[in-house]
């Protein structure tokens, strides 16, 4: 009697879609979610950006204790806007899309926000911009080095209408209080960081980090042929273009970025 054969468990590979090769998902997550073939940084989560950047068991999570409203009682025929966010949360293990707190990088104290891509397309609702604006505002008064890893695909959350568009001015007014106050504000940007975000804080940092080949900009390629019927210059809005034009300081590899942060925060006497 032959015995049955087994087949290849289900999440031991996944392909890249930088070099389309099947990879071992372990040496992934190995190399901090970087391809071992061609070196394509894959999207990583809110959590596991934290675990990559700061000092082992180091992070507090502050203002958890916020969660999204429905201000429009909003719903697009399919669910309401609740149901959407109940989905989310189930999904991704967060509440939204921002992540904030204090921790340490290389036993440097600072305050750190992540934003993720995961959850609605890492886009701002009011709670994503209160987690952000009360961040810097601790880091002003404790007079931290602020970080924000972003990563977004869109901009304001359409489903909290003009409470989610005035997150870009709130956060940005906050930024620049703590500018007043001499703070380090380091931006680091992830593929993708589109829309309001990269409108607002994203650009604003003292020090602007990329992570390589990650899409930046307001509107995308697509949407940009779609209206004005323009083709773009190849690797326009990626990392090293913008680099070129002077939008980035740095485009740094995700495996030195810790380092690099920690380098910059001595460097800048914080």
């Amino acid at each position: 009697m032959k015995r049955p054969k087994r087949g290849v468990p289900e999440g031991l590979w996944q392909r890249c879609p930088g070099c389309q090769q099947a990879i071992f998902r372990k040496e992934a997550d190995k190399g901090l979610g970087v391809c071992p073939e061609c070196d394509y940084h894959f999207t990583v989560s809110a959590k596991e950006r934290i675990l990559q950047v700061l000092d082992i068991g180091t992070f507090e999570e502050w203002d958890s204790q916020l969660f999204p409203a429905d201000p429009l009682s909003f719903s697009d025929n399919k669910k309401t806007y609740p149901e959407r966010l109940v989905e989310e949360q189930k999904r991704t293990g967060l509440t939204d899309a921002a992540l904030t707190g204090g921790g340490m990088i290389r036993a440097r104290r600072v305050a750190i926000g992540v934003t993720d891509s995961a959850f609605i397309m890492g886009s701002m609702g009011s709670v994503v911009g209160e987690r952000l604006t009360r961040l810097i505002e601790r880091a002003t008064e404790q007079q931290l080095p602020l970080i924000i890893i972003s990563g977004s695909g869109g901009g304001a959350r359409m489903h909290e209408g003009i409470l989610s568009l005035m997150q870009m001015a709130k956060v940005s007014a906050a930024l620049a209080r703590y500018d007043q106050a001499g703070g380090l504000f380091i931006s680091v940007l992830t593929n993708p960081t589109m829309g309001g975000v990269a409108a607002s804080f994203a650009s604003l940092g003292d020090v602007v980090f990329a992570e390589p080949k990650a899409l930046i900009g307001f509107a995308g390629p697509r949407t940009i042929w779609n209206t004005i019927k323009v083709e773009l210059p190849d690797g326009f809005q990626r990392s090293e273009f913008l680099k070129d034009k002077g939008f980035v300081d740095f485009v740094v590899h995700r495996k030195d970025l810790r380092s690099e942060i920690a380098r910059l925060i001595d460097f800048c006497g914080k």
